[in-house]
């Protein structure tokens, strides 16, 4: 059974249009590595979180801030197709 990503939101903090973006783009790329993207209201304020069958990969409150799209499509890929290639997503940024 192909794994299924949900992302958990803040309604009353607006991030329903956000999470819906970012669901758009997961299924986009990982057309044939997940079942579904879950879009699911919090009922804890100020949360946006990432889980793939229920394991937590991204939690904005613990990294104080959201994730950038390339970043959570690493995330994702790294758990369900560590193989496969995201293209220019997968390219580091410039070391300082």
């Amino acid at each position: 059974m192909k794994p299924i990503v949900t992302l958990e939101y803040c309604p009353k903090c607006g991030w329903l249009m956000r999470s819906a973006w970012m669901a758009q783009e997961i299924l986009t790329t990982f057309t044939e590595d997940v079942h579904g993207v879950l879009l699911h209201p919090s009922e804890i304020s100020g949360r946006f979180s990432v889980q793939i069958d229920g394991k937590k990969i991204f939690d904005r409150k613990e990294a104080g801030r959201f994730p950038e799209i390339k970043e959570l499509k690493q995330l994702i890929r790294d758990v369900v197709n560590p193989e496969k290639s995201l293209g220019h997503s997968d390219k580091l940024p410039p070391t300082p």
